[in-house]
């Protein structure tokens, strides 16, 4: 069966895959390539800038050229890379076999390129280019996709929890009736939280590794003493937009990359949360959802309109949480200088965020369908006056007024509906004076929902 969206195993790449395609270049076997070579590339050239001895001669004009074997890099190259590693048996070695051949075919317009060839991947270990590469594809993702979309979400909510700001809506403590709030501030909470994630998430580095076998430089060192090769790795480092780990074994110690994965679940719990508390507001009535031509709720029931979107964006959001929790657990882990665990679980980066993206698409639909059903609302809080003994209670302590709590208490539960008739008849019946009674008479479930600051 030939691959394609249909036939592709992961939803990622089948079902979804028009939400997650963004991410291909980034995390596919084509892009990880990609990454490898530019990788080889620009360390190559850092070194003709140094300069080392023997590339001193090496043509500056050149410099272009290796570039576009990168930035002009095609299904085709990655497939003569994938052939070769056939034969090589290891996968970074394919990536230098294949800058050489490219750099030799160089030699017609810059003269002879045989004497620097064998400075490509020059001292180094596999892990110094893949160390390097993942953590700069995380990084680009992240700047180009993931943080965009959790900024999209966190502004629609800042949106609505402006445009909201002075609606009353009935709390629900336990699930039960409680104090009334506004719905506006409600929806705060999650910009705030995300928000709060978000400059946490801000603080962890995209850190790779960049020292030879085992961290020590040890084939730069012996070749070349004279140069400050720590120095050499972290300005290259930084040129390619992410930090060097100084003290490494031969990998990076992920502990950093393991933070950035427990940041992304924290903020996707967050919008779990969400989803949920959407999904039941819109099971409540509170809010409807704006009917889109040609859309079936139910295949049996023609009345649903379901909040799948709320639905789906939980489901995805807890399977990358999945994902993510064995990555951060599992990565900063490896036995002694290297065992090989961590390059075939590094492979799998791309899946929890192809379904944390999928999520936040998911929850931008969700959001952008919420129709304010205001008459349930306030429906709800007029059936619930209830909720205003504690208002009346802390006034009555105030004023001294004996076992306020439980005279309250007692009304509110031997007692058949409560209204507003029914708090009006009992305050009339308090032994506090008039004042007080007309301020007590003010108190309503629409009114009783705090400070608007905080």
């Amino acid at each position: 069966m030939e691959l394609n969206v249909l036939s592709a195993i992961s939803p990622v790449d089948g079902r979804y895959r028009r939400q997650t395609e963004a991410l291909a270049p980034y995390f596919s076997e084509f892009g990880l390539i990609q990454y490898r070579v530019r990788v080889e590339i620009e360390y190559f050239i850092a070194l003709c800038e140094i300069p080392l001895a023997p590339l001193a001669n090496f043509p500056k004009a050149a410099f272009t050229d290796l570039r576009d074997m990168y930035l002009s890099f095609t299904e085709q190259d990655a497939q003569w890379i994938k052939d070769t590693e056939k034969v090589t048996n290891h996968d970074v070695k394919a990536v230098e076999y294949f800058i050489k051949e490219k750099m030799l075919g160089l030699s017609a317009n810059y003269g002879d390129m045989a004497p620097f060839v064998e400075f490509i991947h020059f001292g180094l270990t596999s892990q110094d280019i893949n160390n390097t590469a993942i953590p700069m594809s995380i990084a680009e993702a992240h700047k180009v996709h993931m943080l965009p979309a959790y900024v999209a979400v966190a502004k629609q909510l800042g949106e609505y929890a402006e445009a909201w700001k002075a609606i009353p809506l009935l709390a629900h403590t336990h699930g039960q009736p409680a104090s009334p709030t506004r719905l506006g501030k409600e929806i705060q909470v999650f910009v705030e939280r995300l928000m709060r994630q978000l400059d946490l998430l801000a603080q962890v580095p995209f850190t790779g590794k960049f020292g030879g076998a085992t961290g020590n430089f040890n084939a730069h060192h012996v070749a070349f003493p004279g140069v400050d090769w720590p120095s050499f790795a972290q300005n290259l480092h930084e040129s390619l937009g992410i930090t060097r780990s100084r003290y490494t074994t031969q990998i990076e110690h992920y502990d950093n990359l393991a933070a950035y994965f427990d940041g992304l679940k924290r903020l996707n719990t967050i919008l779990i949360d969400l989803s949920r508390d959407m999904w039941q507001y819109i099971s409540m009535g509170y809010f409807k959802q704006k009917i889109k031509a040609g859309e079936i709720g139910s295949s049996a029931m023609p009345h649903k309109v379901n909040p799948i979107d709320f639905e789906n964006a939980e489901g995805n959001f807890a399977y990358a949480n999945a994902g993510f929790e064995f990555l951060s657990a599992k990565l900063p882990i490896s036995r002694l200088q290297r065992d090989l665990t961590d390059s075939t679980v590094l492979r799998n980066v791309g899946m929890p965020l192809a379904h944390t993206l999928i999520s936040l698409n998911s929850l931008l639909r969700g959001l952008g369908k919420l129709e304010l059903n205001a008459s349930k609302i306030e429906q709800d809080l007029e059936d619930n006056w209830v909720v205003i003994a504690e208002a009346i209670q802390t006034v009555l302590r105030r004023e001294a007024y004996p076992k306020p709590y439980e005279a309250l208490k007692e009304l509110t539960r031997h007692h058949g509906k409560i209204d507003q008739a029914v708090f009006h008849s009992f305050i009339d019946g308090l032994a506090v004076n008039d004042a007080i009674k007309a301020e007590l008479k003010l108190i309503s479930p629409f009114n009783f929902v705090g400070r608007d600051e905080r």
